[in-house]
């Protein structure tokens, strides 16, 4: 078994082909997906799809990219949509200075709003980092001071700094198909550091298709080419890492109902 940790099957890339979509994703092991919502003003539509399909399930905030257009969001509308059984996480939320698609103190507004959610909630906050780091690591040390709130820096693609920050406050740090490529050995690099009961596997489909697909339209059942590779950097078997992430999935995704045979050893 393996789990896709983080897609977006609301996405347009889908929309015309989502039974097949899921159905090739469980004929590869993926027996459980998690649908991001980056809007929470789209919810909607990402709890419609994970009420469709009983492997899916989603969570609910808003992408720092989309900050600007969410400022009216309160933490209210977030909390009153936790309560349903298919909502198992919140945001994904954070900060993205690659892109100047919202301004950054808003980005650190919703990021501070979704942590007091994560933590009330005791639900997984999804953290999007992408050219951050620093800022990343003050917010997330400071609002460690107020309490633990479970995380996972999704789609790691950041420096050394960010991801032993992460740890350190005990959180989970995922990689995504970014893993096989190429030129991203130094995050082989931070993978092969991270001790393997915090490690993750995702696709961020339709982003980012692993080797062989690099190029392709991603989808959930590409996770067992990233899973391969870190099988390859940690020096282990593909069905230990099948069986550590899901286990490390399970762990973190409390609310995630588990499938029987793994209920006695997670």
């Amino acid at each position: 078994m393996l789990v896709d940790s983080h897609c977006h099957l609301d996405f347009p890339d889908f929309e015309d082909e989502l039974d097949e979509v899921i159905n090739r994703a469980k004929c590869a092991g993926i027996q459980r997906m998690v649908t991001i919502c980056t809007r929470v003003k789209q919810f909607q539509k990402i709890l419609d799809i994970a009420e469709k399909y009983e492997e899916v399930y989603c969570s609910v905030g808003t992408h720092p990219n989309n900050a600007d257009d969410e400022t009216d969001v309160t933490p209210e509308n977030i909390l009153e949509k936790c309560g349903h059984r298919k909502v198992v996480a919140i945001g994904e939320a954070g900060l993205d200075y690659f892109y100047d698609k919202a301004k950054p103190i808003n980005q650190a507004k919703s990021l501070h709003m979704h942590i007091e959610i994560a933590r009330e909630t005791k639900l997984p906050l999804i953290i999007h980092a992408r050219n951050a780091d620093k800022d990343m690591i003050d917010i997330l040390e400071n609002e460690s001071k107020k309490g633990f709130f479970p995380a996972i820096l999704h789609c790691y693609s950041s420096g050394p700094a960010l991801a032993k920050a992460g740890l350190d406050l005990g959180h989970y740090i995922s990689f995504s198909g970014i893993l096989t490529f190429k030129n991203a050995q130094e995050i082989r690099d931070i993978a092969a550091s991270v001790p393997m009961e915090r490690l993750l596997v995702e696709t961020d489909a339709p982003y980012l298709a692993p080797t062989p697909n690099r190029g392709k339209r991603n989808e959930p059942a590409f996770t067992a080419f990233t899973a391969k590779v870190l099988a390859d950097v940690k020096d282990v078997d593909e069905k230990e890492i099948a069986r550590q992430t899901t286990q490390n999935f399970f762990r973190l995704f409390t609310k995630m109902p588990k499938p029987e045979f793994l209920v006695q050893t997670v």
